[in-house]
């Protein structure tokens, strides 16, 4: 199933329904700032295993972003020190990917991960989503691979040809982007870029 949202005044009863399915346990693809993403309730730990089974992930061995509302949820499930709290204070809401230690008060499903990737998209729909949903959003990206059209990565009725049948619902937020986020390791005190990507930091 395919919903179509807009940048602005998109109906309260339709940004309910997704936060309802992510509540339940369903996973969407969602648009992002950067990227198409699978996505589901980061504390549903049947969609996460959903998740990881569509993209044929290893959670032991890979670690997924999650997206939160703002810094202060982001504090209830990281450890973040001071520099690297001002970093992401200046570059967040963006496209911008922070590894940072995880507290414990993530699901058992990632009780072995001690580092976590942390986002605040800056994108209309995924706001609108966050002012009505409590809970952090797990996201990967949509899977695709190198030969693939760059048409694909963009158009959300292509994506819904391709994965519909995986996931509960695709969000048509319009086209798009090719370029996935600049990702920022802060942990041990460093705060080294490890991929540059769409962002820039400041």
């Amino acid at each position: 199933m395919i919903k179509k949202l807009y940048s602005k005044n998109n109906s309260v009863e339709d940004i309910q329904e997704i936060v309802n399915l992510l509540n339940d346990g369903g996973v969407a693809i969602l648009p992002t700032d950067t990227m198409y993403a699978i996505c589901c309730n980061a504390l549903k730990e049947r969609a996460i295993e959903r998740i990881c089974k569509i993209k044929n992930i290893d959670l032991k061995k890979k670690s997924l972003s999650i997206i939160f509302k703002d810094m202060s949820q982001v504090s209830e499930y990281a450890k973040m020190n001071n520099d690297a709290f001002k970093l992401m204070k200046r570059n967040l809401p963006g496209p911008f990917t922070f590894i940072l230690p995880a507290s414990n008060k993530l699901p058992k499903i990632f009780k072995n991960r001690k580092e976590m990737g942390v986002h605040l998209p800056n994108h209309p729909v995924m706001r609108e989503i966050f002012g009505i949903m409590e809970d952090p959003i797990m996201k990967t990206t949509i899977p695709y691979d190198s030969d693939d059209e760059i048409e694909y990565l963009t158009n959300p009725e292509l994506i819904d040809e391709r994965l519909g049948h995986a996931v509960d619902l695709v969000v048509d937020g319009g086209d798009g982007g090719t370029e996935p986020s600049t990702i920022v390791y802060c942990v041990d005190g460093s705060n080294e870029v490890i991929r540059q990507g769409k962002g820039e930091l400041i």
